[in-house]
């Protein structure tokens, strides 16, 4: 202990600031009066003369009760005097005492007997207005059942950040009591929040007098994983002389509105992941691309890495054999490219490989059973039926995988595959709600899958219809070179019913085939075989065009009503004349050796299948090196510019430096055919006979 001026302060206090002004004892204005012996006033204080009237000058050396009793109340006071003096008792009370003006005035007074040197005594009274002391009290009495009965957790902290007060509520927000926090830093209270960023705070607001108000405040009080919320504010007190005395805060428990908020914006995000999900899967009718559409989808929206494994019997049209494991291909792998998340894509089955899944693999339990496999928290034991060797449980295990889902892929009510979703990186585990989540997005993206794959299925035996009714090389007919091309629609369209031939025909002659049945698909495949025959026999009777028309037109007509549009034309290679006629399809285009290319003015006659509509044949001269395009409308035409423009372009390439038939014919499928939808037959043929013409 040490001294200051004679008063002993405590380690570490400071020195007690004398020249400071304002304090309770100011609000309450208290009067002190000194009495000597005989009841005569020796002292009088300023507080005194403010409270009852009477300077200095006029009660030093007066009886107070002749001064400042009534009458009617002088016996007992005298009798109260006598007491205090003679044995020492302490009285106090309210009491009317008379002001200057003549009035009572109500006082809180209290009396004590002073001892002084060589046996002296005096009686020490001090008083203050009852009003003025009532009023405070009622506030006290007010401010203390407010804070003691808030809800609202309240703390007063002094200047060095020490809790001095908390009341109920605080301690039940905080799970500790009021002994727990008294004396110590929030830090040492509540290890687990922001200690820096709360008194830093504290101390802006102890220096600047601004409050701190609705600072949010969320995470585990006690070092757990619940989601606690508060709304903290922070004010600076200070006394009636405006002397800072420490830090007041209030803390307001919200966490039923923050789980509320947090619930609603889940929900929210489900809701938009879901709409993505209609969007965003299925674009398109190839199965690979609807797969990677749908892992894509998941991630990282609702997991760090997605599979999409599909039953290999499932591809191939077959059901899955009920109650056991089966081979399964993964068709795709996304992953959110976070460290946890590669390593986890790394183990994962190779996409586009066959892999045999024993009985116990969660993949196999989920498609065998038809029902979401769950695991909140994986545990070492749980990585091998995951993984699908040892060097991929090692790798989950590295990568940190820590909870896990398979859904089955359900269309029609047949098990396709299932959906495997990974979580490494994201630290919170799969709930229920991210199962049904799942299930949800697994079931509308199975009925995609299985769309595309019966597509695929259909698609690949049109295309080998197709393939096997077109000619596989058309023979070299006299006096012509020709070149052709054959393309499918691209993945986004249907196989079609487009074709080309070349016929010869007796005399040296050759027929020059291209047409196209509307419509996709298996029937329309079929329809172009059928009139492809018809055409070819109809070829070998050395017909004139339009009467091949008309008898391709009848035959169109009993085709379950299938239009196709055609030209066809006969070249005579001793004559150089070429004879067109034309159903309904896009005009030829002429080369002329040496002279720009342009659309053969034809009689554009009725697609074959309307009936009763005339053909006529137009004649042209062929010379040597002549070329002759013929093409179906696969290769022009487009959703966003119109016929007559694209028919432009195509003439516009064709008037380039002559190449080879071949090239020429790689040429237009190059410019024309990218972004196509559509099927396309293409047929070019020069006339002979010029040095250096052909390929």
């Amino acid at each position: 202990m040490g001294t200051t001026d004679g008063f002993r302060t405590g380690p570490g206090r400071t020195r007690p600031a004398w020249d400071e002004a304002g304090s309770l004892l100011d609000v309450l204005s208290v009067a002190a009066v000194v009495l000597d012996r005989e009841g005569r006033i020796i002292l009088w204080s300023p507080q005194a003369q403010d409270l009852f009237g009477w300077t200095p000058a006029e009660a030093l050396g007066q009886y107070a009760a002749k001064l400042l009793v009534a009458e009617e109340d002088l016996a007992v006071v005298l009798d109260l005097f006598d007491r205090v003096m003679g044995e020492g008792e302490s009285w106090a009370g309210v009491f009317p005492v008379r002001h200057k003006d003549g009035g009572p005035r109500l006082v809180e007074l209290r009396n004590v007997r002073l001892e002084g040197p060589h046996g002296s005594m005096y009686a020490l009274g001090i008083a203050t207005d009852r009003e003025v002391l009532r009023d405070l009290e009622r506030d006290l009495a007010l401010s203390l059942r407010l804070v003691a009965q808030s809800p609202i957790g309240l703390a007063v902290l002094d200047t060095d950040l020490r809790y001095v007060m908390v009341n109920p509520a605080l301690e039940r927000i905080h799970g500790f009591s009021a002994e727990e926090h008294l004396g110590r830093r929030i830090g040492e209270v509540l290890p687990f929040v922001d200690v820096e960023e709360s008194e830093a705070t504290m101390r802006r607001v102890l220096a600047t007098g601004e409050p701190e108000l609705d600072r949010f405040v969320a995470g585990g009080i006690g070092g757990g994983e619940d989601d606690r919320a508060r709304l903290v504010s922070y004010y600076r007190l200070e006394d009636a002389g405006g002397h800072i005395l420490g830090v007041a805060a209030s803390v307001v428990d919200v966490t039923d509105r923050y789980r509320a908020d947090l619930a609603a914006a889940e929900a929210r995000r489900r809701l938009a992941l879901i709409a993505d999900a209609s969007v965003l899967i299925g674009t398109t009718l190839d199965l690979d691309q609807t797969a990677h559409e749908l892992a894509e989808v998941v991630v990282p929206a609702l997991a760090d890495v997605a599979a999409v494994d599909v039953l290999d019997a499932a591809l191939e049209g077959n059901r899955a054999p009920q109650g056991r494991a089966t081979a399964i291909r993964a068709l795709a792998v996304a992953s959110a490219g976070t460290a946890g998340a590669v390593d986890a894509a790394r183990a994962a089955d190779p996409v586009g490989e066959l892999a045999h899944y024993p009985a116990d693999r969660l993949v196999a339990e989920c498609v065998a059973t038809g029902h979401p496999v769950h695991l909140p928290r994986v545990g070492t034991r749980d990585l091998p039926r995951i993984a699908r060797d040892g060097t991929a449980a090692a790798l989950l295990a590295r990568a940190g995988l820590h909870s896990y889902i398979a859904v089955p892929l359900i269309a029609r009510g047949e098990v396709l595959g299932a959906l495997d979703l990974k979580r490494t990186d994201n630290p919170a585990p799969f709930t229920e709600d991210d199962v049904v989540l799942a299930g949800e997005l697994a079931a509308r993206a199975a009925v995609c899958i299985d769309n595309a794959r019966w597509y695929q299925r259909e698609r690949a035996a049109v295309l080998s219809l197709q393939r096997t009714l077109l000619p596989q090389r058309p023979p070299s007919p006299p006096g012509l070179e020709v070149a052709y091309r054959y393309q499918p629609a691209g993945a986004a369209g249907q196989v079609g019913g487009d074709w080309f031939d070349v016929v010869p025909q007796d005399g040296g002659k050759s027929a020059l085939v291209v047409g196209d049945v509307m419509g996709s698909g298996i029937t329309a495949a079929a329809a172009m075989g059928q009139l492809r025959t018809a055409a070819r026999t109809l070829s070998g009777l050395g017909l004139d065009p339009a009467q091949v028309l008309r008898h391709l037109d009848r035959a169109a007509t009993g085709l379950d009503q299938q239009i196709a549009t055609c030209v066809y034309a006969v070249f005579d290679p001793e004559s150089g004349r070429c004879c067109v006629a034309n159903a309904g399809h896009l005009p030829p285009v002429l080369l002329r050796d040496g002279g720009p290319p342009v659309l053969l003015d034809l009689p554009t006659g009725a697609p074959l299948g309307v009936g009763g509509v005339p053909f006529e044949s137009v004649a042209v001269d062929l010379a040597p090196g002549d070329r002759l395009v013929l093409y179906t409308d696969g290769l022009v035409e487009t959703r966003d510019e119109a016929l007559d423009v694209r028919l432009a372009e195509l003439v516009r390439v064709l008037d380039a430096p002559r190449t080879g038939l071949e090239e020429t014919c790689d040429l237009l499928l190059s410019v024309f055919r990218e972004g196509s939808d559509d099927d396309v037959a293409l047929l070019i043929a020069e006339v002979g006979g010029r040095e250096g013409a052909g390929r």
